[in-house]
């Protein structure tokens, strides 16, 4: 039964019908075709086009899927036999268009059934009391200018179309050129219980105006994804998140962090960096929960009483949350944010005065008034390391 007035964690995933929690596959948390840019065939679907590089073609045909019934709407179909679950057999073929304004904002559904347990966390390792809530302020239009690096993710599962926030973030195989997004692992992956999700893309500054909802209805695709549509070819995630992820996060919960490969939904171009002018560095190496002064997180919160369409954020000192005492303890701050800032950055200032991404939303009560996330070092690094190599 659930008790809304009881503090009980959740993943902050936003579905169309249902919660649903996610992870990795078993194995090195990695996905992906080759590494290096192929030639994508173009099939033509009344005005749609699906892109779709050899490599997935091959792969798609491995696993008994007829690449023209995938056009056709195969990629629906979430039998646990087709869904593909394994670290190497993450297929995210462009469909163009796939993504247009009213199924980027209908994704904004806020889950209507929160998992609930209340007694995740208690006792386990080194847990601060629960912070006072931080009221989420809204970001200042135009997103771009105010949070350069923000954007949404949007996939679909078994519930329909979902969505999260992410980041980007540099990298360092391609300095000023990145093409690389941080978010959480429970974005792109269905955890232990599941496989990954399907047509994952980004979207940088949605919505940068900070319209309405109403005033998005019929909006042209430019208003809602002026820096364009990003679809992920790759995507990485830890070992534990893919073995211990779950509804509430669970063990995996500090381990709950992903990186996304992007590239343009109508081919080749500038840099996702280059379009949008900013990225963030990641600090593998933060200070203790303790000494960190402040960490502004940023997210796009769907569920009530937002409604996913603007961003926000909410600045606090952190403090510890360990929901397993062999595991890292996790950054947690007063926030009011709701389903759907999953995966948003989470940012400090280090001494040097720059700003770094140092963790991302992972999980928060029911009733929303604190967020927790990671805190990033050797598993994260390995993670961002791995993608920004295969991509040399």
């Amino acid at each position: 039964m659930r008790r809304p007035n009881r503090p009980v964690t959740a993943v902050l995933c936003a579905a169309a019908l249902a919660l649903t929690a996610a992870a990795c596959g078993p194995g090195n948390g990695e996905a992906g075709g080759d590494a290096k840019p192929t030639a994508a065939a173009s099939l033509p679907s009344g005005s749609d086009t699906i892109k779709i590089p050899d490599e997935l073609k091959d792969k798609l045909k491995q696993h008994g899927f007829d690449m023209d019934k995938w056009k056709g709407g195969a990629w629906k179909n979430w039998k646990k036999e087709d869904w593909l679950r394994e670290a190497g057999d993450y297929v995210n073929p462009i469909i163009a268009g796939l993504w247009d304004p009213d199924r980027m904002r209908d994704a904004d559904v806020p889950p209507d059934r929160p998992v609930t347990d209340p007694d995740i966390g208690k006792d386990q390792g080194v847990t601060d009391p629960t912070p006072a809530p931080v009221t989420a302020k809204a970001a200042t239009p135009p997103f771009h200018t105010s949070v350069p690096e923000a954007g949404k993710v949007f996939f679909d599962g078994p519930e329909g179309s979902m969505v999260c926030s992410a980041t980007v973030v540099k990298d360092p195989a391609h300095p000023g050129k990145s093409n690389m997004v941080w978010t959480a692992g429970h974005c792109v992956h269905a955890g232990k219980s599941g496989g990954w999700y399907r047509n994952i893309a980004f979207v940088p500054a949605y919505n940068n105006s900070g319209k309405t909802s109403a005033q998005l209805k019929g909006a042209a695709r430019e208003q809602v994804a002026p820096y364009g549509v990003w679809w992920s070819d790759w995507a990485q995630t830890s070992d534990q998140w893919i073995a211990q992820g779950g509804p509430t996060g669970g063990a995996g919960a500090p381990y709950d962090f992903a990186v996304l490969h992007v590239t343009p939904e109508e081919g080749a171009g500038k840099s996702l960096e280059e379009t949008v002018g900013s990225a963030l560095p990641v600090d593998f190496n933060a200070p203790a929960v303790g000494k960190v002064a402040s960490i502004t997180a940023t997210g796009f919160p769907a569920a009530a009483p937002f409604d996913g369409q603007k961003a926000y954020q909410c600045t606090d000192k952190p403090g510890r949350l360990s929901l397993v005492a062999s595991a890292p303890v996790m950054y947690r701050i007063g926030c009011t944010m709701t389903g759907g800032s999953s995966g948003g950055g989470w940012v400090a200032t280090g001494s040097d005065g720059k700003r770094a991404l140092v963790s991302n939303t992972s999980i928060g009560p029911v009733k929303a008034g604190w967020l927790a996330g990671p805190r990033l070092g050797p598993e994260a690094k390995g993670v961002y390391d791995a993608v920004s190599g295969k991509f040399k």
